[in-house]
Order: structure tokens, then C-alpha cells, then sequence
């Protein structure tokens, strides 16, 4: 059996189908299998530095030295980052970063392992 995607108003995951058909029954939201193709053809695209294509969750090394806004602590070059996930914006990678925490990355500035 296949996992039915979750509805895009309301983000329930107890969508149900009909034919062609999905059904939200929390929110009453209906839409076309044809429209949940076009959404998923539309995902975000992110490139390295190098030009590789990057998706959630991949491990990533800093290419560049990189001042950290609100702090004297700078992010070295070499730094590995693991378990990205992809973001829209202007920083479009969200990850944490060990001995710094939370922090959003542009994606420039650091290639794929």
C-alpha cells in the first residue's frame, strides 16, 4: 500500500483517495493526484559551490572561513556539517553545528562530501 501524501492546506496526514481524488477530512480541502505531481516537480533546488545538486539531510564541509553574526566566533574552514535541511531564503540551508548550534548557511559556501 501507498503512502497517500499529506494535505497542502492543513498538513493533516489522514488524507484519503477517491480515483483521482484526495481528500482531507480535517479541513475538507480536495485536490487531484495531477496537482500533487506538479507540487512535487516544483521542489526546492539548492547547488553547492561546485554545482552538485543538495537535498535534505546530506553532510556537507565549509569551503570558506565564515564570521558568525552576533558573536567573535568564526566557522573554519574544513568544518563538517551533517544532516542539512534545505530552506528558501537568501540562507537557504538550516543545520546545527557542533561547539555552535543552530545556524543558517548559504549554500556558496560549502560543497558536498
Amino acid at each position: 500500500m501507498q503512502a497517500l501524501p499529506d494535505c497542502p492546506k492543513c498538513h493533516s496526514e489522514y488524507t484519503w483517495q477517491e480515483g483521482d481524488i484526495l481528500n482531507c477530512p480535517e479541513c475538507g480541502h480536495i485536490w487531484s493526484l495531477l496537482e500533487n505531481a506538479a507540487q512535487a516537480e516544483e521542489t526546492l533546488s539548492v547547488k553547492d559551490a561546485n554545482g552538485n545538486l543538495l537535498v535534505d539531510g546530506d553532510s556537507v564541509t565549509v569551503i570558506k572561513d565564515l564570521k558568525v553574526k552576533g558573536s567573535t566566533a568564526t566557522l573554519k574552514i574544513g568544518t563538517k556539517v551533517k544532516g542539512i535541511r534545505l530552506v528558501e531564503g537568501d540562507h537557504n540551508i538550516d543545520c546545527k553545528i557542533e561547539g555552535f548550534g543552530a545556524m543558517k548557511l548559504k549554500s556558496e559556501f560549502v560543497k558536498k562530501n
